[in-house]
C-alpha cells in the first residue's frame, strides 16, 4: 500500500466503489430485520453548515453500524424545499424561487456526497416536486370528505407590507421580522385540520416511543390537557338591562370567590357591541389589534384595559363586578373571556394594581393566614378562606364542591380542555403546495377531484413584497364559469409531516403509499435538533395517525426512537461600530493570543493587526459570522477527518465546540493509523493466530483488542456515545504502537488489533477503513464486513491486580493469580514490604478481602 495518507484519492476510490456496486440501495426483505434511520431533511438554503454535518454524520454512523450488525438498513435523503426563505431570496436576487431552490439542491447534494453518507439516492425527492405534493393534495381532499378539515375566520399576525400571515416567532417587538412593519391582528379565513380530535391519543401515545423525556414533556405541555370548570356570568348594562351571559373556563375554581373583575378580548361579541357607541373603547379595540398573538407576547406586554360599562354577576355570591376589555385576552384562547382573580394570578394582579381594582385573598398561605398581596399574587394551592361555605377546603375538595354547586345551579360543569389548537394549514404565500379547493359562483367550496390533481404551482413567476403572485394570475385561479381556485398554499409543516413515509415508496406514481411503507415504518431512529421538538414532531405524529386511519399505514407512531443532537458552537469576535452596533469577524480571520496554559487572552484581526473583542462561545450562525465552511474543511483535511472530529468532540446530545486544533488532532490520528498499517504490512506476513500458544504480552494486547470491541459495541449500539468508542480505539492503536513483538504470533496479534481498529472505525471514517481493510488483504469489502465479535476467552486473565490498604489508605498493589485462595491473598498482602512497614508494631485486628478488587488490613496500636 502507499505509505502516504491521501484523503482525496482514498475518498474518491471508496465512493466510486460504493456507487458502482449500489451499496446503499435499500430493498425490502421480509427475512431480514429492517432498520430505518432518518435525519431531519435540510432546507436547500445553498450550503451545508456544520449543524447539518453533525446531524447527518450521526445518522450515517448509526446506519453503517446497524448494517454491520446484519440488518437491512434504509437511510434516505431529500429536501424540505418550500418556504419563505426562497421567496425572500427571489425578491433579493430577482430569481424565481424554483430556480433558486433546485440550484441549491444540486450544490448541497454534491456536498453530502463528498462526505460519503450512505444514502439511498434512488429515493431522493424535494417537497416542491409536484410528484410529491400531489399526494398531499389528494390526501387533503379525503380529509375534507371525512370532515377533518374546515375553514373559518381566524385572528392572525398580519404583515401589511408583505401581505402575509406571520408565525408568532416572526413577530419581533410588534413588527414583522422582514419588513419591519407594525403587525396587525387581523381576521382572515383560514383552513384548519382537526388535530384536537386526536389530542388524547397524541398525549397517551407518547408512552409508546423512546424519546428524550425533555421532548415528551414539551409535547405534553403543548397539548396541555387540563381539567377545569366552564361557568357562566350573567351580564347587565349600566342601566341594569340583561345581556347575553358570557362563559369562562378555569382550572382554579377554588379561587372563584376571589373574582373582582371579568376581562374579555377585543374581538369578543360583548366588546364589539360595547364599542359601537363608545369611540374611546372602539379605538382601544383597534389598538389591541396591533402586536403579536403569542402567549409569550401576552405575558410580557404591558397590561392595558378599558371598562365596557357592563357588570358581571358572580354566579354564587351574586356580587356585581366590572367587565373590562383587556389586551391580554385573545379570542383564540378558551372562550375569549376570563374571570380575574388578582389575589392569586400575577397577570390579573398587575392589571388590578394598574386600574385600582379590588384584590381579595381566598387561599391561605402556609401559615394558614391570608397571604401578603402587596407585592404580587399568591399562586400556590392551599386552604380556602373568605369563601363562605367552602372555607377550610383544600384544592381538590374545593374544586369538587364548587363544581357541584355550579352544576346544581345550572351555571357550570366540569370539562376537560386542551391547550392544543387546531392546525391552521393555509398560508398567503406563493412558494408552497397549492391547496386543492375551488369556489363556485354561488359560494360553493368544493375539493378538487382526483383527475384535477395535481394542482401544479407555476414556476415562472416574479415575486415581490406585495404578496403572493398567485392572486394576480388569472391563468392560475380563474377556472371559468365563475369558478375560482384557492390561491393560498399549504403550511410547509404539511410537507415535512409525512415525507418519512414517502421515502419508503418514492417511486410509486399511482399511490401516496404502498405496502412497502409498512415494511419500513416506523422509523427506528430519527435524528434532529430539539428546536423541532414540538410542532414538527407533533404534526408528523398527527399526520401518521390520519394515514393510519385511512389504511395507508398500520403503525400508531412514525418515529420509535428520537435522538436530539446538540448545537455546534464556536468563538465569536467583534468590534463595536460608531452607531452602537457590532461588526462580527469570522474566527478564521482572527489571530488569538494565549497564555502558557493555552487560555485565550487577546485577539487581533489578521488583516490589520488591530484588536477585536472576544464575544464568547455562541451557536454557529451567519449573524455572528462564526460559522465554519464544511467544504473548506473537507478540501483541507478530507471528509473522514471532519466526520471523526464531529463524533469525537462531544456526545451527540451535547453542544460541540468547534476547535481547529481538534480537527488537526483527528487528522493526525488517521495519518498515524494509516502509517501503522503500512509499517505492519512491511513486516513478514503473520501466521494464523493460535490463541493457545500466546505469551503474556501477546495475551495482553489481544485482551485489549477484545475489550475495545466490547466497549465500542456498547458505546455505539446502546449508548450512542461515539466519542468514548473512538477514544477506546485510539487507546488500542496506542497499545499496538507500544507492542514490539515481531514474531509470527506477535504479528498475528497485531494484525487482529489493527483490523479491529479499522472495522470499529468503519461507520465513522468509512473511506479510510475501506482502503485499510483492503490493504490488510481482505477480499470482502469493508462495507459488507460484519461488526467484530468479542472473543470471551480472550478477555480472561491469568492474573489480576488488587489494591492493598492499611486502615483504608493505599499501601501496595498486588499482581496475583485469578484463582488464588483467600488465605493466599491475605498472606501475600501481609508479606508485601511496604505493607509490613505500616503494620510493624501494631496489632492486626482484621483482614478484609474484596474478591477481585482490594484487601484492607485493619490495625490498631
Amino acid at each position: 500500500m502507499d505509505a502516504h495518507f491521501s484523503p482525496r484519492e482514498i475518498e474518491r476510490d471508496a465512493q466510486q466503489f460504493w456507487d458502482q456496486n449500489q451499496c446503499f440501495k435499500a430493498v425490502e426483505d421480509a427475512n431480514r430485520e429492517k432498520f430505518y434511520c432518518l435525519s431531519m431533511f435540510p432546507y436547500p438554503s445553498g450550503k451545508l453548515h456544520m449543524g447539518h454535518v453533525r446531524n447527518y454524520t450521526i445518522g450515517d454512523v448509526v446506519s453503517r453500524f446497524q448494517r454491520m450488525q446484519g440488518k437491512n438498513v434504509m437511510q434516505p435523503m431529500g429536501w424540505d424545499a418550500f418556504g419563505m426563505p426562497a421567496e425572500n431570496a427571489a425578491i433579493q436576487n430577482q430569481v424565481p424561487p424554483g430556480e433558486w431552490t433546485y440550484q441549491n439542491i444540486d450544490y448541497m447534494r454534491t456536498q453530502l456526497k463528498a462526505l460519503g453518507f450512505a444514502y439511498d439516492w434512488s429515493r431522493e425527492f424535494a417537497t416542491c416536486d409536484s410528484d410529491y405534493y400531489r399526494w398531499e393534495q389528494w390526501f387533503f381532499t379525503k380529509l375534507v370528505e371525512k370532515g377533518l378539515v374546515y375553514k373559518k375566520m381566524s385572528t392572525v399576525n398580519w404583515d401589511p407590507v408583505d401581505q402575509t400571515v406571520l408565525a408568532n416567532e416572526q413577530v419581533i417587538e410588534g413588527r414583522g421580522w422582514r419588513s419591519g412593519a407594525l403587525v396587525e391582528r387581523k381576521e382572515i379565513p383560514l383552513w384548519f385540520l382537526k388535530i384536537t380530535d386526536y389530542a388524547d391519543e397524541l398525549l397517551a401515545d407518547l408512552d409508546k416511543v423512546e424519546w428524550p423525556e425533555q421532548v415528551k414533556t414539551m409535547q405534553r405541555n403543548w397539548i396541555g390537557k387540563s381539567r377545569g370548570v366552564e361557568l357562566s356570568f350573567d351580564i347587565t348594562t349600566a342601566q341594569g338591562e340583561p345581556l347575553e351571559p358570557i362563559s369562562v373556563y378555569t382550572t382554579r375554581p377554588d379561587t372563584l370567590m376571589g373574582v373582582t373583575y371579568v376581562a374579555v378580548a377585543a374581538g369578543h361579541p360583548l366588546a364589539k357591541a360595547a364599542a359601537e357607541g363608545n369611540d374611546a373603547l372602539a379605538a382601544f379595540c383597534d389598538e389591541c389589534a396591533q402586536g403579536g398573538t403569542s402567549e409569550a407576547a401576552l405575558a410580557t406586554m404591558e397590561k392595558k384595559g378599558m371598562p365596557t360599562g357592563h357588570k358581571a354577576v358572580h354566579p354564587l355570591s351574586g356580587e356585581e363586578v366590572p367587565v373590562f376589555v383587556a389586551n391580554f385576552v385573545l379570542m383564540e384562547y378558551g372562550t375569549g373571556a376570563v374571570m380575574a382573580v388578582p389575589g392569586h394570578d400575577q397577570r390579573d394582579w398587575e392589571f388590578a394594581t394598574k386600574y385600582a381594582l379590588p384584590i381579595k385573598a381566598v387561599i391561605a398561605d402556609d401559615s394558614g393566614q391570608a397571604p401578603d398581596l402587596s407585592q404580587g399574587a399568591y399562586a400556590e394551592y392551599g386552604k380556602l378562606i373568605n369563601s363562605g361555605e367552602f372555607d377550610g377546603l383544600e384544592f381538590q375538595a374545593a374544586f369538587d364542591a364548587i363544581a357541584a354547586k355550579l352544576e346544581s345551579l345550572g351555571r357550570g360543569e366540569v370539562k376537560t380542555n386542551f391547550r392544543l389548537r387546531d392546525w391552521g394549514v393555509a398560508r398567503q404565500r406563493y412558494w408552497g403546495a397549492p391547496i386543492p379547493v375551488k369556489y363556485g359562483p354561488e359560494g360553493q367550496t368544493v375539493p378538487l377531484t382526483d383527475d384535477e390533481l395535481p394542482v401544479k404551482l407555476p414556476m415562472e413567476v416574479t415575486v415581490d413584497a406585495s404578496g403572493s403572485p398567485l392572486k394576480k394570475m388569472p391563468e392560475f385561479y380563474d377556472l371559468g364559469d365563475g369558478w375560482t381556485r384557492e390561491t393560498d398554499t399549504f403550511d410547509t409543516f404539511m410537507e415535512s409531516s409525512w415525507y418519512y413515509a414517502r421515502f419508503a415508496c418514492a417511486d410509486n406514481p399511482d399511490a401516496m403509499l404502498d405496502e412497502r411503507a409498512n415494511y419500513w415504518l416506523p422509523v427506528d431512529l430519527y435524528i434532529g435538533g430539539i428546536e423541532h421538538a414540538i410542532l414538527h414532531l407533533l404534526y408528523a405524529r398527527f399526520f401518521h395517525k390520519l394515514m393510519r386511519d385511512f389504511g395507508l399505514v398500520d403503525s400508531d407512531e412514525p418515529f420509535q426512537q428520537l435522538l436530539t443532537q446538540g448545537m455546534v458552537i464556536a468563538e465569536t469576535y467583534y468590534r463595536s461600530t460608531a452607531n452602537g452596533g457590532k461588526q462580527w469577524f469570522n474566527p478564521a480571520d482572527v489571530e488569538v493570543k494565549r497564555d502558557d496554559k493555552g487560555r485565550p487572552v487577546s485577539a487581533v484581526l489578521a488583516s490589520d493587526g488591530q484588536p477585536v473583542e472576544m464575544g464568547g462561545i455562541e451557536k454557529m450562525s451567519k449573524s455572528k459570522n462564526n460559522g465554519v465552511d464544511p467544504q473548506s474543511m473537507i478540501d483541507r483535511f478530507g471528509a473522514d477527518t471532519v466526520r471523526l472530529f464531529m463524533m469525537f468532540a462531544a456526545p451527540p446530545e451535547q453542544s460541540l465546540e468547534w476547535s481547529d486544533s481538534g480537527v488537526e488532532g483527528a487528522h493526525r490520528f488517521l495519518k498515524r493509523l494509516w502509517r501503522q498499517v503500512s509499517e505492519h504490512l512491511e513486516a513478514v506476513k503473520p501466521a494464523a493466530l493460535d490463541a493457545a500458544s500466546l505469551g503474556n504480552e501477546q495475551k495482553a494486547l489481544r485482551r485489549k483488542t477484545h475489550e475495545t470491541i466490547r466497549k465500542a459495541s456498547d458505546d455505539i449500539g446502546r449508548r450512542t456515545t461515539f466519542n468514548t468508542a473512538i477514544a477506546a480505539v485510539m487507546e488500542l492503536s496506542n497499545a499496538v504502537a507500544k507492542f514490539t513483538d515481531t514474531s509470527a504470533q506477535g504479528l498475528a496479534v497485531s494484525r487482529e488489533a489493527l483490523e479491529a481498529c479499522v472495522l470499529l472505525l468503519a461507520p465513522i471514517t468509512p473511506h479510510t477503513s475501506h482502503a485499510l481493510w483492503q490493504a490488510l488483504g481482505n477480499t470482502q469489502p469493508a462495507i459488507d464486513a460484519p461488526w467484530p465479535a468479542v472473543d470471551e476467552a480472550a478477555l480472561a486473565r491469568d492474573t489480576i491486580e488488587l489494591v492493598v490498604q492499611v486502615n483504608g489508605k493505599l499501601r501496595a498493589r498486588l499482581e496475583i493469580p485469578t484463582d488464588a485462595e483467600k488465605a493466599a491473598v491475605e498472606s501475600l498482602a501481609l508479606e508485601h514490604e511496604n505493607v509490613k512497614r505500616h503494620i510493624e508494631g501494631k496489632t492486626v485486628r482484621k483482614v478484609i478481602v474484596v474478591p477481585g478488587k482490594l484487601v484492607n488490613i485493619v490495625v490498631s496500636g
